[in-house]
């Protein structure tokens, strides 16, 4: 029996899941984005009442006009950058693994907050007669508030359903061959073209300190991939660092924070540094406007002379490739 064989003896289909992103950048679009993101509660770990009173109070009334103002700046023709790119990566992989299996594979894409959503995607993957799902969240290192909530947003629309379908989910990809080898490429072609630094900054995603307290391996997760990409690049101790940005609210978070970082690296006779991201599939605000912009800005005050972002994999084929290899061996 062929891999097409097994995989198509039962309809299949994948569905790749990304956070989400407002419809527009505007306040109402984004406030109506953090209101289904805030309240979730993996993603803030307050008691519902008190946590509601401080989102409606005061942060849904402050925060959607300054967001807002951060996606217009990074917007595009065709949209919010994640969507448009996670779309396009999205039909990457549904071409990879048709062009593996010599047939058309169901490969679709579902936003955690927003649109398209779990619920709707999966509902129309069974309309197509669909009864095997692998459920691939786009979050290389889990973490409770992304990997998880993917997993309770799948798990509530499947409650609603008489006949649950069988279900494959992914947890992690942190430490992947092809995922260290396709992130560590992209430094090296971004060194190609454009020259070297001296000094490679990995920023991840933050999370409260109290996360890795309650168990959430996250931390480990950041620290096995860089450890990976810094050897198969064969970097020196002292010529890169790890540091977690979009740190929010005032409990402490994960540590060395990346803007105590670019303030700081000057002073040690770091002028020129290059920033990658590992954990974000696509280019989104937290890298194209909180990395990309701010941050550059904070690095150059500091007396820094050259500061650039290097892209996420976003659609490129060896992202294609890898995803559609997890996609293989996981159904």
């Amino acid at each position: 029996m062929t891999a097409s064989d097994n995989i198509q003896g039962r309809r299949c289909a994948v569905l790749l899941v990304n956070l989400g992103t407002p419809a527009a950048p505007t306040p109402a679009a984004v406030r109506k984005y953090l209101a289904e993101f805030l309240m979730d509660p993996r993603v803030v770990e307050i008691p519902r009442p008190v946590w509601w009173l401080i989102l409606h109070g005061i942060i849904l009334r402050v925060r959607p006009r300054k967001s807002a103002h951060a996606y217009a700046s990074i917007w595009t023709p065709e949209g919010s950058p994640l969507l448009v790119y996670s779309r396009k990566l999205t039909d990457a992989v549904r071409r990879e693994l048709a062009e593996r299996l010599g047939a058309e594979v169901v490969v679709e894409l579902a936003m955690r907050y927003g649109q398209p959503s779990i619920a709707g995607q999966l509902e129309a993957l069974r309309a197509q007669g669909c009864e095997r799902f692998l459920v691939l969240p786009l979050y290389p290192q889990y973490a409770a508030s992304t990997t998880a909530t993917a997993f309770d947003a799948v798990a509530d629309t499947f409650k609603r359903w008489r006949a649950v379908p069988e279900l494959r989910f992914v947890r992690d990809y942190h430490d992947h061959p092809r995922y260290i080898a396709a992130v560590a490429d992209s430094i090296e072609r971004h060194w190609r073209e454009h020259g070297r630094s001296g000094f490679l900054l990995f920023s991840f995603h933050g999370l409260p300190e109290r996360s890795r307290e309650l168990g959430d391996p996250y931390d480990q997760h950041c620290q096995t991939t860089t450890r990976l990409i810094v050897e198969r690049l064969g970097l020196q101790e002292g010529a890169w660092q790890l540091v977690f940005q979009s740190r929010f609210g005032p409990a402490k978070w994960l540590q060395p924070y990346c803007v105590e970082v670019l303030k700081e690296l000057p002073s040690r006779g770091v002028k020129a540094v290059d920033v990658v991201c590992p954990g974000f599939a696509v280019d989104c605000l937290e890298t194209l406007e909180e990395i990309a912009i701010t941050n550059k800005e904070v690095f150059m005050q500091a007396g820094g002379e050259s500061y650039r972002m290097i892209p996420a994999l976003n659609d490129g084929p060896e992202h294609a490739k890898l995803l559609a290899d997890i996609a293989m061996a996981a159904l």
